[in-house]
């Protein structure tokens, strides 16, 4: 099956609301879900795949690495946090490369000072010079493989220099002719209705993070406002943790004898959810035909 464009996707759902996957199974259940679209984030990924933060400690081979087993657990198309593009304008002509090949819709390119990288949206980021990152759009618009791909471009100007030149740094984008654009860190409801109006008829990203001091706004009110896309980088992150530490705690107290630990009332209809999830009867729909009474026999 080919992958449907992101295009497609935004211009049936506006806004078009895409979790953050961070792993082929957190793409399965969001496609499961119902939703049109997802997002892979830096930061979730790496948490859940090296146990890292988002702070440049990584270079575009393990990010692949990471998208490409998202890519082929899930047809959704999806957007990709694609860094800085990991270096300088070669870097990014290869991460392009490199990110089309596997499946990626949209990426999303930023102009965050590598060195001094900040993963929190609540937290001042050091920017690069205007001239550096318009390079690096420059570059990814030029070598992308056609408008389908869709180049997004990232500001986080906003904690450093302030929302007049974020959005002065936003519609720089998109006079080279980027996709979209992304002003990251926005910390009340007025900025994101200064930006919507500012921006209105491009396509706008905005991010609701939890656990942060940055603002919680309804898609609805979002789109009405200008947003096309509406992400939410770490939701789908945090109720993991929260539910593997609730589990463990719960298997310490019972394995230290303090506490005993009931098994699920549901458990039975959350495992169907993950068989279904794996596709577990596909696999075992070819095991019985093509493995017939030799399966498990040597020749």
């Amino acid at each position: 099956m080919r992958r449907p464009s992101l295009s497609a996707a935004l211009a049936a759902e506006r806004p078009l609301v895409t979790p953050l996957a961070h792993d082929a199974l957190s793409a399965r259940l969001i496609a499961r879900a119902g939703f049109r679209a997802f997002t892979v984030g830096g930061s979730a990924l790496l948490a859940a795949r090296h146990g890292f933060p988002d702070i440049g400690l990584i270079g575009v081979k393990d990010m692949a690495d990471g998208l490409r087993d998202i890519a082929a657990a899930c047809d959704l198309p999806f957007f990709a946090d694609a860094d800085d593009g990991y270096g300088d304008v070669k870097s990014v002509a290869r991460t392009v490369a490199d990110y089309e090949a596997i499946g990626v819709g949209g990426l999303l390119i930023e102009d965050q000072h590598r060195d001094r990288k900040q993963q929190r949206a609540d937290k001042a980021a050091a920017v690069v010079d205007e001239a550096v990152i318009e390079q690096k759009l420059r570059t990814a618009l030029a070598v992308r493989s056609g408008p389908e791909t869709l180049i997004i471009g990232r500001t986080d100007a906003y904690g450093a220099l302030g929302l007049d030149a974020a959005l002065r740094r936003a519609e720089r984008f998109l006079k080279l002719g980027v996709d979209g654009v992304f002003i990251a860190g926005l910390r009340t409801p007025e900025d994101y209705a200064r930006v919507g109006k500012a921006l209105n008829g491009a396509i706008l990203l905005a991010a609701m993070f939890e656990g942060s001091g940055t603002p919680w706004i309804a898609p609805a009110e979002l789109g009405a406002m200008g947003f096309r896309q509406v992400s939410y980088p770490v939701t789908l992150m945090l109720r993991v943790v929260a539910a593997l530490q609730g589990a463990l705690a719960e298997l310490r107290a019972h394995a230290l004898g303090t506490r005993a630990m009931t098994p699920l009332a549901d458990g039975a209809a959350i495992r169907a959810v993950l068989d279904d999830a794996v596709e577990l009867k596909r696999w075992r729909e070819i095991e019985t035909r093509f493995g017939g009474d030799a399966a498990g026999k040597g020749s």
